[in-house]
């Protein structure tokens, strides 16, 4: 039938599939940031297209999809793929994603990470709930400290960008850390660091559902304290608070041996109903898994490893004939004399 100068089609026996994940896969392998600049690129192949920007919005969003076998030719030659306008309709979105990462010869994991990792609605609806102060609960990575736990205090801003400050107070001073919150479609995660020295920790945590009242999951970093910077990782249960809490900030970050986390909370104003069962459910959270809840690595099995190679790789090398040079540097034996 007619829609205006412009004819809209039946597509074939089936409906059309993920129209809202292509749309994004397209989006990122031809880093187009808003719905301008994908409805520009669409025009850029034909300037009558009828890819608009009020129905993209909805497209994106999965609540319509194209009904104009237009789109879909346009598609293809946006794409610059051997397929159909009818085959771009119907295939899924991991058939698609491999069609156009085969085409342009890129990573399909790290494109289908770039749109889990900016999805907005999924950002937006957690964002409602998030922003606040949490009180954070970890093992101990120093082997000053083996077996305590470390309390933290971390913040979450408002939307759109869900700044993050990290902070806890060592006995050799309180550190900060900075950065922000992101969503895929499976977690939360969370990346800080502090700008003076470069250090940085990393948060992979269940994705949260309100009223997010407890994140949690794992933190990964490196030793603060100690003789050695060790590769760790260590469970990490973050509960919120009711307000900012100014002994959190001044009190030091490894709790005494056997402290009651519920007593804890308590004293900062946590609601509960069961402390006991609380206190039962933090060890078993923290405590599970082999290495009871924190894995390092040491640094004598680290220096094995690289021993073992670094044999193998310079009796190769020296067999073989010299180096290549690293960018930058001048081969041994052609340096000037």
């Amino acid at each position: 039938m007619e829609n205006g100068s412009r004819t809209t089609v039946a597509l074939g026996e089936t409906v059309a599939r993920d129209i809202d994940q292509k749309l994004r896969l397209t989006a990122a392998l031809i880093g187009a940031v808003t719905r301008k600049d994908l409805a520009a690129a669409f025009r850029r192949v034909n300037a009558s297209t009828p890819f608009d920007l009020d129905r993209a919005h909805k497209w994106l969003q999965g609540r319509a999809q194209p009904r104009e076998l237009q789109v879909y030719e346009d598609w293809v030659k946006l794409l610059d793929i051997d397929c159909s306008a009818q085959w771009v309709a119907d295939c899924d979105s991991d058939a698609f994603l491999a069609a156009i990462c085969a085409r342009h010869q890129c990573d399909p994991y790290a494109l289908r990470r770039r749109i889990e990792g900016n999805n907005p609605p999924i950002a937006k609806a957690n964002s409602l709930v998030l922003a606040g102060t949490y009180v954070c609960y970890t093992h101990a990575w120093s082997p000053y400290f083996r077996g305590r736990l470390v309390r933290s205090e971390l913040s979450i801003g408002a939307a759109p960008k869900l700044a993050v400050h990290f902070g806890c107070v060592l006995p050799t001073g309180r550190i900060e850390l900075d950065g922000a919150a992101t969503f895929s479609r499976r977690a939360m995660h969370i990346d800080v660091r502090e700008p003076a020295e470069g250090t940085q920790m990393a948060f992979y945590l269940f994705s949260p559902m309100p009223p997010a009242s407890v994140l949690a999951g794992f933190l990964f970093g490196s030793t603060f304290l100690g003789p050695d910077d060790q590769p760790s990782v260590t469970r990490i249960v973050m509960v919120r608070l009711p307000s900012s809490n100014a002994h959190l900030r001044e009190t030091e970050a490894f709790m005494p041996p056997n402290t009651s986390v519920a007593a804890d909370l308590a004293a900062m104003g946590v609601p509960m109903t069961d402390p006991t069962a609380i206190d039962q459910h933090m060890s078993d959270f923290m405590n599970a898994g082999n290495g009871g809840g924190v894995d390092q690595i040491a640094t004598s099995a680290y220096r094995a490893l690289v021993a073992v190679f670094d044999r193998s790789w310079l009796s190769t090398a020296s067999s073989t004939g010299p180096y290549p040079a690293l960018p930058g540097t001048v081969p041994v034996g052609n340096a000037a004399q």
